[in-house]
């Protein structure tokens, strides 16, 4: 298989992977960072020359949307599709993408000049699938950005497909590029109403087959601890570490309920970051779990962790605070499963084997399902994703266009 049938999809990516639209989790800006801003407009551009003359950056929220008018005069559900810009918290600058062409499956890929970062099939047993694809890697210095560039890209050629081929029915098709997807804000001010489709996907999973509907249900959790710092001299029952009580905290919590001891439907704590001194330190965690009761039972034990601390101490010193960020998509797409089985039917019809292992993690369609519109995950193609190890593989990427085509499809088909 090839990619000529989108003889932009390519390009389009690699292009895309070059600017910088890293997010940021510090700032308070919608989108968080400006680099964002420039390359959604940047795509309202892109989308009016291509052909939708309705493209338009919306200053409320840093979305884009689009419309592909139905070429039909019957009624259908009209579709959405949906991708994010923004980049994971990794080095952004400078991408520089490497091409492998035709890879054997087995041979070690070096990625920097010095050889000191390789995808190597003993580390990533994923390479082994991708025998004579063509794949696009890093140079070991940054992320490649596919999550979600891919994404994008896919559904530019979508666009540019449907609009050379008018013999292909569809109803109105409504297109979404998002910011802040990687720092969890995004989707919370993406506008259902004004998105105006049935259903939606969004165009943001990893491999080949990815169908996802079922995510983790999550928390932020910040721990803020106060302490007594005096001269080590005169420590003695009258220094209270903060470094000291943060390690206590941590070692509170169960030991094997990390993201590297566990799998499948197992939840975690995870702990993202650890700064302070002795008179002061925070702690900041992300909580998971795929039951909403698991992650209630979680953020207690959090806070019991925390009485149980100040209960030997002075006063308290120990603060926690949590919110929830996005729940099971599950709870919503039980009662849309229609719209789930539309793309396991695009997949059949495509020999693509449909993958739904439920996501440990969550995507902007977790909250998006929430606001009201039924929005599962599509495959995009990327592997190793928010690191220098990230890859993704041409043919995969076409075959994601595929996918997308045959849902709008059959999407006219059936109605």
């Amino acid at each position: 298989m090839t990619t000529t049938k989108y003889p932009t999809l390519i390009p389009r990516f690699l292009r895309y992977v070059k600017i910088n639209t890293r997010s940021d989790e510090n700032s308070t800006t919608i989108p968080s960072s400006e680099r964002e801003v420039k390359f959604l407009q940047q795509l309202v551009t892109e989308l009016r020359e291509i052909g939708l003359t309705d493209a338009v950056y919306h200053d409320d929220n840093g979305y884009v949307t689009a419309t592909i008018p139905s070429n039909i005069d019957r009624t259908v559900p009209t579709i959405g599709f949906l991708a994010h810009v923004d980049t994971a918290d990794f080095n952004a600058e400078g991408v520089n993408p490497q091409i492998v062409k035709n890879y054997d499956g087995h041979s070690v890929i070096p990625l920097d000049k010095k050889g000191e970062y390789t995808l190597d099939p003993k580390d990533f047993p994923a390479l082994k699938k991708y025998q004579g694809h063509t794949l696009i890697t890093t140079d070991g210095s940054t992320l490649l950005g596919s999550d979600d560039k891919s994404g994008v890209a896919e559904i530019f050629s979508l666009v540019e497909y449907l609009l050379a081929h008018p013999e292909i029915e569809h109803g109105d098709i409504r297109i979404g590029f998002g910011p802040d997807e990687e720092i969890g804000t995004g989707a919370d001010h993406f506008n259902v109403p004004r998105f105006n489709a049935d259903f939606a996907y969004t165009v943001d999973g990893g491999p080949l087959g990815q169908l996802e509907y079922e995510t983790f249900s999550a928390a932020a959790l910040h721990v803020d601890i106060k302490g007594k710092n005096v001269h080590p001299s005169t420590a003695y029952h009258t220094m209270i570490n903060a470094i000291q009580l943060g390690i206590d905290y941590q070692n509170a919590l169960p030991q094997n309920e990390v993201p590297e001891e566990t799998k499948d439907r197992e939840g975690f704590f995870h702990l993202l970051s650890f700064n302070g001194t002795p008179d002061h330190a925070e702690l900041d965690y992300i909580i998971r779990d795929f039951e909403r009761s698991g992650l209630t039972a979680r953020k207690e034990k959090a806070q019991a962790i925390a009485d149980q601390l100040n209960s030997q101490l002075d006063e308290p010193r120990v603060t926690v605070e949590m919110h929830d960020q996005y729940y099971n998509m599950i709870d919503v797409m039980k009662d849309h499963m229609d719209v789930v089985k539309l793309a396991e039917q695009a997949m059949h019809n495509l020999d693509i084997t449909p993958d739904e292992t439920p996501v440990r993690g969550g995507t902007d369609g977790s909250k998006i399902s929430f606001m009201g519109l039924p929005t599962p995950n599509l495959f995009a193609g990327g592997e190793n994703m928010h690191g220098r190890f990230e890859f993704v593989s041409e043919q995969t990427m076409a075959q994601a266009v595929d996918v997308l085509v045959e849902i709008v499809k059959l999407n006219a088909a059936d109605h």
